[in-house]
């Protein structure tokens, strides 16, 4: 075994980026207002409400400045942590209803598996919330694949195409970085993880532009 651990991502890596932006955000720029509204007082909600809050700068900021500055940071794409973490609690209620299950590419679902049954750590780095990187996985396509998992990292750890993240994680892992490889469609991301010394694979499934990585066009391509 060339690897002990594999790190996915998610959108375009495993999933179809379209999931991302024409099923789970729209749902959850739809449902987030009235899920604030009727939830502000619910612990894990206001803990995100103060952190956006103190974002802003206006601690006293009532429910619908607030649910304003969300709408424009999805609007300009943000990866803002408490946006994450209460769009992701968002999804869970539409997974558990019912409303979508997580898309998988086929070949992701089968060969995450395989590994997972060859021993290999498996471990998912995205830009949405650990809640979210869950429930994708646990209400999937294939059904609950969340048992083949050993972690799951997000934006807490830093920004995806910052070198000081992968040195988080890797301290997490606590293995050489010779051992870990890395799987995302940004050249931009696996250049940093490749900065560390991390093995690094490109997916190539939806004509993203090709770095200077190995490269797959399928996790049936990908070589651990």
């Amino acid at each position: 075994m060339k690897y002990r651990a594999l790190i996915t991502d998610i959108e375009g890596t495993t999933s179809r980026i379209a999931f991302v932006t024409e099923v789970l955000f729209p749902y959850a720029t739809e449902h987030l207002p009235d899920f604030i509204r009727n939830r502000q007082h619910q612990a894990e909600v206001a803990l995100e409400l103060t952190a956006i809050r103190q974002l802003m700068k206006q601690p006293e900021a009532d429910i619908e400045a607030v649910i304003t500055q969300l709408h424009r940071w999805i609007a300009a794409d943000e990866k803002v942590t408490p946006l994450k973490t209460l769009q992701g609690l968002v999804w869970r209620l539409g997974y558990q209803q019912g409303h979508f299950t997580g898309h998988l590419y086929p070949d992701a679902a089968e060969q995450l598996k395989q590994w997972h049954e060859q021993g290999v750590q498996l471990y998912v780095y995205s830009s949405g919330s650990v809640e979210a990187q869950k429930l994708l996985f646990r209400y999937s396509d294939f059904g609950d694949l969340t048992p083949l998992f050993s972690g799951y990292f997000d934006t807490r750890v830093g920004a995806k195409r910052d070198i000081s993240s992968y040195a988080a994680i890797l301290q997490h892992l606590q293995l050489p970085p010779g051992q870990v490889l890395f799987l995302s469609d940004i050249a931009a991301e696996l250049d940093a993880a490749r900065a560390l010394g991390m093995a690094t694979c490109q997916l190539i499934r939806e004509q993203q532009t090709p770095g200077d990585h190995n490269i797959a066009e399928d996790f049936y391509q990908v070589e651990i």
